[in-house]
């Protein structure tokens, strides 16, 4: 599937109301011109999230949270960024646009959801009809597994034979492609498609929105037909592996905000563990634990327990998914590692030991900061100078993945103290970027927080109220400005003027996933007091300002050629001309 095109998402902000959205999932009171509730996001017994109509935006004075609606369908519903655009534009009656690199026609995807959905309803009725199910239901009740279990997560049965599905469901040209496509058959040669799943336990992995959208099937014959003990479905359109996770809509149902979610290596663990009362767990689908993975799981949960065997595999597939979750822990998320005695695995261990056992266990896990010094401290000798300075080689590019500050600070403090040095001189050694780098700002940032400077004022009024900038004055100085900021404010008012009925959140949402969002997300929950004549005025003087700066900049850039090499006589015109403009020099 192509990329969602801005205009798209620029036309679902400006036609869907924030305040409809978030009031349909917590009530929300009217409080002069916005509008009040307690904050989802934390426990409070004052209202203090506060949703503006105005902005099309949401911010909670409490526990900070705030965001445009894509933003409180993501953190509220657990979607991610796609999904919660889907389900905007369902409730605004659009259909979500799709930039197409090859220029041909997209295939519509609705039919694959379609197709998978009759193939679980199919699998679950062979379980319970099919004349040789009894098998199946034998080897699910010896797994411990109950009927209520079986039924909540859609178990069902694929019988022997090439073409049971194909006949079931694919009774037209139409429908066969569509099982095709979503890799439910196989083409044979010249022989035609016959089934991929055959006499197989049928688990269906299921989307964030609880789509079914691939299987993974378990073999129960091994005499009489080859093929792996679990087979997943094919990538498709509509399953991608390194995306999805088995279990995290069944346990985000089971639990409303969990406050952990425990990482296993199948879905016959989630399945087991589920029968126990253990309800957080999920499962990747063959591929190691990505960042998508995490990113995914992290926005539904603070605190993630990856869970492996304890041998020496387990703890190299643990590894990298250590190495995939530094660079996404972030203020707020945790990780630990939890390694099972060898030989069991979570659905052995908690059938011998109980749910309490297990979850002691899981309480009880590895910290990630432990397990990762550890880890390197194996590797070399701590008793002598060069294994210590070994030890700082081996941890610093690790540290410095790490987003967080006060984390990454305790990673350091933990190291120091295993080489015996000082915290602070860690931290010089590992920092990559010159002192004076550090110092200055990016060009395209915004300033400071705390420093009210014109240009942060300037975008602070476009960002609140859009329309003040479509009759401000030509902005293209503003790139050849040596400020902090210019080139947003720049961008800020291009794209207002190019389109000017976008609101606060669309504005926003342009900067989605860059580094000036949190600033600008920061700016958007400020109140900006007078009207819009004065507040118009205003960023007219701003931009005038800010014009003059140029001439400033240009006159000390002239000044100081002057006192170090002299000017010729060109130079010397423009340094008396810029000198003679004496209202450049008065700050407003």
């Amino acid at each position: 599937m192509g990329r969602i095109p801005q205009s798209f998402i620029d036309e679902l902000l400006n036609r869907i109301d924030i305040v409809d959205v978030i009031d349909a999932r917590v009530p929300l009171k009217k409080a002069g011109s916005n509008y009040k509730a307690c904050c989802p996001f934390h426990t409070e017994k004052t209202p203090s999230f506060t949703v503006s109509q105005t902005k099309q935006f949401y911010h909670c004075f409490g526990c900070g949270a705030h965001g445009t609606a894509i933003s409180f369908l993501m953190e509220y519903e657990h979607l991610d960024f796609v999904d919660a655009i889907e389900d905007l534009a369902q409730q605004a009656g659009l259909e979500v646009e799709r930039e197409q690199g090859s220029g041909r026609p997209p295939q519509r995807d609705d039919n694959l959801y379609d197709i998978m959905q009759q193939a679980g309803a199919w699998y679950k009725q062979q379980l319970r009809s099919h004349p040789q199910a009894e098998r199946a239901v034998q080897y699910l009740k010896q797994r411990g597994m109950s009927g209520e279990i079986a039924a909540e997560f859609g178990v069902g049965y694929a019988p022997p034979g090439w073409d049971n599905l194909i006949k079931a469901l694919g009774t037209d040209e139409a429908s066969r492609r569509q099982l095709a496509r979503a890799g439910m058959t196989i083409e044979h040669d010249n022989k035609g498609p016959y089934d991929r799943f055959r006499d197989r336990i049928m688990i269906p992995i299921t989307d964030r929105r609880g789509r079914i959208i691939a299987f993974g099937g378990r073999i129960l014959s091994t005499q009489d037909e080859q093929g792996p003990k679990y087979l997943n479905s094919p990538e498709t359109p509509i399953f991608h592996k390194g995306r999805e996770l088995y279990g995290l809509y069944e346990a985000r149902k089971a639990i409303r905000n969990p406050q952990k979610l425990m990482v296993v290596e199948g879905y016959m663990d989630v399945l087991a563990l589920a029968q126990y009362g253990i309800r957080y767990a999920v499962a990747t689908l063959g591929t190691a634990t990505t960042k998508e993975h995490l990113e995914t799981l992290f926005r539904v949960a603070p605190r993630l327990i990856f869970c492996f065997d304890g041998d020496r595999a387990g703890r190299e597939a643990a590894w990298r998914a250590l190495e995939n979750a530094l660079p996404v822990m972030h203020e707020g998320r945790e990780a630990a590692f939890l390694f099972l005695p060898e030989g069991e695995d979570p659905d052995s261990l908690v059938r011998d030991e109980g749910r309490e056992a297990f979850e002691q266990r899981v309480d009880q896990a590895m910290p990630l900061s432990r397990f990762l010094l550890e880890h390197m401290a194996q590797q070399v000798d701590l008793t002598t100078k060069d294994g210590c300075s070994r030890m700082v080689a081996l941890a610093k590019p690790h540290l410095n993945k790490v987003p967080d500050k006060v984390f990454r600070h305790m990673l350091f403090d933990q190291l120091a103290h295993m080489v015996n040095m000082k915290t602070e001189q860690l931290e010089r050694l590992a920092d990559h970027q010159p002192a004076a780098e550090q110092r200055t700002p990016r060009a395209g940032a915004p300033a400071r927080a705390g420093k009210n400077t014109p240009i942060r004022q300037a975008i602070n009024l476009i960002l609140q109220k859009p329309q003040l900038a479509v009759n401000s004055p030509p902005c293209e100085f503003l790139q050849q400005l040596d400020l902090p900021g210019a080139q947003l404010l720049h961008d800020l008012l291009e794209i207002v003027r190019n389109d000017p009925h976008l609101n606060t959140a669309a504005l926003l949402e342009r900067w989605r996933d860059k580094p000036e969002h949190i600033h600008l997300s920061r700016l958007a929950e400020n109140q900006l007091p007078g009207d819009d004549q004065g507040l118009e005025s205003e960023l007219h003087d701003i931009i005038l300002y800010l014009k003059r700066q140029i001439k400033l900049q240009r006159w000390h850039f002239l000044q100081e050629k002057l006192t170090r090499e002299g000017l010729d006589d060109a130079e010397l015109n423009e340094w008396n001309q810029l000198l003679n403009e004496n209202s450049m020099f008065q700050d407003k």
